[in-house]
């Protein structure tokens, strides 16, 4: 079973990074005129947004189970995981397309371009330890699998869209570097408004990918199939389980769902019965922590 990621670590770690760098940039680009700095700016206060949406979501989902929510308000960080991918990151990739096209048309030189350069250079340390620091969660939460399997696969929306921020960062002060570095040795100031546009690219895929995982999550996702493995090899070794008929999970944020039917060893009162159903209920939630509700249904057939 994979270690359990510190989500709440790795937003902090994010947040504290790109403020720091986007006061950097802000300050480049009105001094330089770079068009990829601008972008990268506005990547930058975005990304600032995203962290402070995702603890936002972080303290709604832990609020209460009540009569009108009965199971929590878990799945709230999927809500502000989806507003994050698809307006602040889309938004961050529109403005850079359209400040390319209109460095393409109304091309301005660069102004003190090796500023520009060495806060790109400190961007890209700042953000490499940010991304080192959510590269070490991702490792806690994937365990064995292939960082693109966990991606498709995990149900931590918070650690997914960090992660995808941090990639969209990094690869992001790559492209500006070198746009501004093929801009001052050439002096084609096409080099700037290009490597704005394909920052702008990059963020709208990032937005794309990481939006298609969390809608998944809205939608009603259950548990990743190795914990449903891991649960179903947990269920077949108890005594008191004859057969397992179903199996329905569904997360919950950071909370999981089951529902259970299985035909169970014969006994010979009803009272026995519900104590074998209540000692496998209670046995499995030491076993998996994460699960908060559990619904328990002995059967013959499904």
């Amino acid at each position: 079973m994979s270690g359990h990621a510190n989500s709440m670590k790795a937003i902090l770690l994010a947040l504290s990074a790109n403020f720091a760098i986007f006061i950097a940039k802000s300050f480049a680009a009105l001094l330089t005129g770079s068009g990829a700095m601008l972008a990268e700016a506005v990547h930058s206060l975005a990304d600032c947004g995203n962290q402070g949406l995702l603890l936002l979501g972080i303290r709604q989902a832990r609020r209460p189970p009540s009569d009108e929510f009965p199971l929590g308000w878990g799945r709230a960080l999927y809500f502000w995981s989806f507003l994050v991918a698809i307006l602040l990151f889309t938004v961050g990739g529109m403005f850079s397309l359209y400040e390319g096209i209109h460095k393409l048309s109304h091309p301005e030189p660069l102004k003190w371009p090796w500023l520009a350069l060495g806060v790109l250079i400190f961007g890209i340390v700042v953000e490499g330890i940010s991304m080192h620091g959510c590269m070490r969660e991702v490792n806690k939460a994937r365990g064995t699998q292939s960082l693109w399997t966990w991606f498709r696969e995990t149900r931590s929306s918070e650690l997914l869209v960090i992660f995808g921020e941090d990639l969209a960062a990094l690869l992001g002060l790559s492209v500006a570097t070198l746009a501004v570095g093929a801009t001052m040795l050439t002096g084609n100031l096409m080099f700037d408004a290009m490597g704005t546009i394909a920052i702008g690219v990059l963020l709208l895929v990032v937005a794309v990918l990481v939006a298609i995982e969390v809608k998944a999550l809205l939608i009603g996702q259950g548990v990743e199939p190795r914990r449903r493995t891991e649960l179903m090899a947990f269920l077949r070794t108890r005594p008191e389980i004859a057969e397992i008929l179903n199996l329905i999970s569904l997360q919950m944020g950071p909370d999981v769902m089951v529902a259970i039917k299985a035909r169970m060893v014969p006994l010979a009162s009803d009272r026995q019965l519900i104590d074998a159903i209540n000692g496998v209920e209670a046995a499995m939630k030491v076993q998996f922590p994460d699960i908060r509700w559990s619904f328990f249904e002995p059967d013959i057939v499904d």
